[in-house]
């Protein structure tokens, strides 16, 4: 490896989670605001506990996205390309979307934003792996586990249609309170379930040895 990449190679790691604790800052604050400008989520009414059950949500989204792209810098080395930069304000933009869209007027909406901000990061995440095994400092990861295929991705793959289809109900339901309550269960329930399984990986990748 030449000087250059190797530069970049080993002070990408923190140059991306600079940027990304930004960007994941600027959401939260967001996040934030529209709960200080939300009056009806200080009543008890079932508006109230619908929207706040989104919100779980969207926050859970905002703070699995960092978790996903720290445990992956923090993991993993890789030669990084001019998109790992641009990526997260990509992401950024997508969170900022997705936090303008709560309430019960966009329901629909933030369904379908949800699914694109994880079919964005999931991408992110696949081609990072792709990246990370060409790098001999990972092999004790990679060497006994063969390249993902496009079935490796099948129930990533269910979840964001999921999603879409749960904002399709919803502009087809025309909002019914109850029929989003549980959509909105069920993805706060996804999320739960993506917390799991980057928690088993991350469990997975820290127990193995390099040389090995």
């Amino acid at each position: 490896m030449n000087e250059i990449r190797q530069r970049a190679t080993e002070h990408f790691p923190s140059v991306l989670l600079t940027l990304l604790s930004m960007v994941q800052a600027l959401a939260v604050e967001l996040l934030w605001s529209h709960i200080r400008e939300t009056p009806y989520l200080l009543e008890l009414s079932w508006i109230s506990f619908v929207a706040w059950v989104q919100i779980s949500a969207t926050f859970t989204g905002i703070v699995l996205i960092w978790i996903v792209y720290s445990s992956s810098a923090m993991r993993f080395r890789w030669v990084p390309a001019i998109s790992d930069s641009v990526l997260p304000f990509m992401i950024g933009i997508m969170e900022f979307m997705l936090i303008a869209a709560l309430g019960p007027e966009h329901v629909s909406l933030w369904f379908i934003l949800l699914a694109t901000v994880f079919a964005l990061m999931h991408w992110v995440t696949h081609q990072t792996m792709k990246r990370a095994r060409k790098d001999p400092a990972n092999a004790g990861f990679f060497r006994p586990r063969k390249p993902a295929v496009l079935r490796d991705f099948l129930r990533e793959t269910m979840s964001m249609a999921g999603l879409v289809l749960a904002g399709l109900i919803v502009l087809i339901s025309g909002s019914n309170s109850v029929v989003v309550l549980l959509l909105l269960l069920g993805a706060n329930a996804l999320l739960g379930w993506q917390f799991y399984q980057t928690s088993v990986f991350w469990d997975l990748s820290i127990a193995e040895s390099p040389e090995t």
